[in-house]
């Protein structure tokens, strides 16, 4: 195992720069399609049931994996063999991101809400699809051993972006409006595009890359297909116990999903103002995730990815009867401060484990066919599963609900046990990196 020195000091290479810079990317335009973007609505006069169906343009981040392959076995004709796969790709999405963010921004939703709506959609499918390709960057720029920390870097990045998103979009609109304020945005894309720039091709084996071969077009076709649709999936399923690794996936953040899915309610229940939820949420919480991601990411580097996994869950578990506390407590600032700060400190943790956790399944012949289908199956828990949530609070209560969503963590600590005993967990993703 390795030092605490060594395992934070991965955090001072190049590549971690970048994987921040990417991340902020990301970042950037998720909230300018969902909360940010619906409070404009509102301020515009557009009702609450036109607001509510605005969600599904979202639609995109949990589908992303259905058009995976062809970002990730698809050549662009001129660009990938001047930038190479990744940044061909990652540019040719970037770029119409962009100007798509200032033509949202450019749009009056109050006399044009179905252009505001189309657009708001380009966003988000275009936003999506440039998760696919940095995921994929990531994980392929970066060491086997360097994987929590990209994850950790990432996520610093992605907080930063949403943070940019929503307090930098109503500042700016404050200032100078919703044209203005979007404008801003889209010209803050350029962190992502000159990052891309900047950064090399990751290096992959030949075997891994696309190959060209003969025949008929029919064929030609027919064999891209089955290299980019098909073999992905079959080479997961080939895997022992893949089965396990994916119900893994899907229950590992199950608990915290449940009791996150109710905070704002309880909060609310408990008589906290808007204000106190707000500031502290906002000062605290983004701390205390930043914090807890970046320890989570040294934890992989220092202890591998089966103990970060492990003490992250069980410490994501406790997590929970903080609220609980809180409960107790009452209206109680104090309080509130150290529910909200422990929430997403172990969430922050915990995160940082999974998503490196994740890279290291991926073949790293198809890195974003597989890293799109696993993180989309990991978002299962907070978009469908933590669904029923309110429903236990109204039959069991508030502090029974709290017992239940920490013993929903329980199932996934005894699976990830089980997988390292009969599979591993700590085994790498292939790679073939040069020395920085």
């Amino acid at each position: 195992m390795r030092s605490w020195l060594a395992a934070v000091a991965v955090y001072r290479s190049r590549r971690m720069l970048a994987i921040l810079c990417m991340g902020f990317s990301s970042g950037l335009p998720l909230l300018l399609v969902f909360s940010t973007l619906s409070y404009w609505l509102r301020e515009a006069g557009v009702s609450r049931t036109e607001i509510g169906l605005f969600v599904l343009v979202g639609i995109s981040y949990s589908f992303k994996f259905v058009w995976s392959p062809f970002i990730d076995r698809l050549p662009i004709p001129l660009l990938t063999r001047r930038l190479g796969r990744r940044r061909s790709w990652a540019l040719a999405i970037q770029l119409p991101l962009m100007l798509a963010i200032f033509a949202l921004g450019s749009t009056d939703p109050k006399s044009q809400l179905a252009v505001t709506a189309l657009f708001a959609v380009i966003v988000a499918f275009l936003s999506a699809s440039q998760d696919i390709v940095i995921d994929a960057y990531r994980i392929e720029l970066l060491r086997p051993e360097e994987q929590g920390a990209g994850a950790a870097a990432t996520q610093w990045g992605y907080r930063i972006g949403t943070l940019a998103g929503s307090t930098g979009v109503f500042d700016a609109a404050q200032f100078g409006g919703w044209h203005f304020a979007y404008t801003i945005m889209a010209a803050l894309m350029l962190v992502g595009i000159v990052t891309v720039l900047m950064t090399r091709e990751p290096v992959v084996p030949a075997a891994a890359l696309p190959q060209t071969v003969q025949g008929t077009r029919r064929q030609r076709v027919a064999l891209w297909a089955r290299t980019a649709i098909i073999d992905p999936f079959l080479d997961f399923m080939r895997r022992r116990a893949w089965a396990a690794i994916l119900v893994l996936i899907v229950l590992y953040k199950l608990g915290e999903a449940l009791a996150g899915t109710m905070s704002n309610t309880l909060y609310q229940e408990l008589g906290f103002a808007k204000d106190e939820v707000g500031n502290i949420g906002k000062i605290v919480g983004l701390v205390a995730t930043l914090s807890g991601v970046a320890i989570g990411g040294a934890l992989v580097a220092r202890q591998g990815l089966f103990r970060a996994l492990l003490y992250a869950g069980v410490l994501q578990m406790l997590g929970n009867l903080l609220y609980i506390a809180l409960l107790l407590a009452g209206h109680n600032n104090f309080m509130l401060a150290a529910s909200i700060f422990g929430e997403n400190f172990t969430g922050g943790m915990a995160s940082a484990a999974f998503v490196a956790y994740l890279s290291s399944l991926c073949n790293i012949a198809f890195t974003a066919t597989q890293y799109a289908l696993f993180s989309s199956l990991a978002a299962v828990p907070a978009r469908f599963l933590s669904a029923p949530s309110g429903w236990l609070v109204d039959q069991f209560n508030w502090i029974p609900f709290f017992f239940l969503a920490t013993l929903a963590c329980l199932p996934s600590l005894f699976l990830l046990i089980w997988l390292r005993r009969h599979v591993g967990i700590d085994a790498p993703p292939a790679a073939a990196l040069p020395a920085e």
